[in-house]
């Protein structure tokens, strides 16, 4: 029995998408060095000169959860999220495709969908009355910060579509596009 090829279309699709998020997760990844710096100069400040900083804190949480949230997407290609690998490595490619189909479809795409706009209101509510934080007296707005987390789920649904097109693919035809190497973290 011949395995269909995919289409030129179908691979042209997901090459596109998934070199977004390649070029998107390593941009965003520059944003460790400001985060390293701002710890760095904080350390340095409060343990050798005695005058710790009133915007580290604020400056670091920020980062660090733009960092994470922006750099889900790659993470999601490169398969570095969790999976059930006891239960995972027992099932034939046909049926992983199909869990991963039905998983984008009925869980991912509606969660993301719901968190990304209920985000993006909070995110818009936050602009319109110039939220700032209350977690120091450096008080920054917060509304770049919000503005992160509708930018994630969009990214994410961006890849979540390549994905969904390769496990589509794998459950029609038992044929990985794309095997995703065992990331540990």
């Amino acid at each position: 029995m011949a395995i269909a090829q995919p289409s030129r279309a179908l691979l042209i699709t997901i090459r596109i998408i998934d070199t977004f998020t390649d070029l998107t997760g390593s941009l965003f990844a520059w944003l460790a060095v400001p985060l390293v710096g701002a710890v760095a100069y904080e350390v340095i400040a409060r343990y050798i000169f005695n005058a710790p900083t009133i915007w580290a804190f604020d400056v670091t949480y920020m980062l660090y959860g733009a960092l994470f949230m922006l750099g889900a997407a790659y993470a999601l290609h490169k398969g570095a999220h969790i999976r059930t690998d006891f239960f995972w490595e027992a099932f034939s490619p046909r049926t992983k495709g199909l869990i991963d189909t039905v998983s984008y479809v009925v869980f991912f795409f509606p969660s993301l969908t719901a968190l990304g706009v209920i985000s993006y209101n909070e995110a818009f509510y936050a602009f319109q009355i110039n939220e700032t934080s209350d977690q120091t007296p450096w008080r920054p707005v917060l509304w770049p910060f919000k503005y992160v987390v509708p930018i994630a789920c969009l990214l994410l649904m961006i890849q979540g579509f390549s994905e969904l097109l390769k496990s589509f693919y794998m459950a029609r035809t038992g044929v990985e596009l794309e095997h995703k190497e065992k990331v540990e973290v």
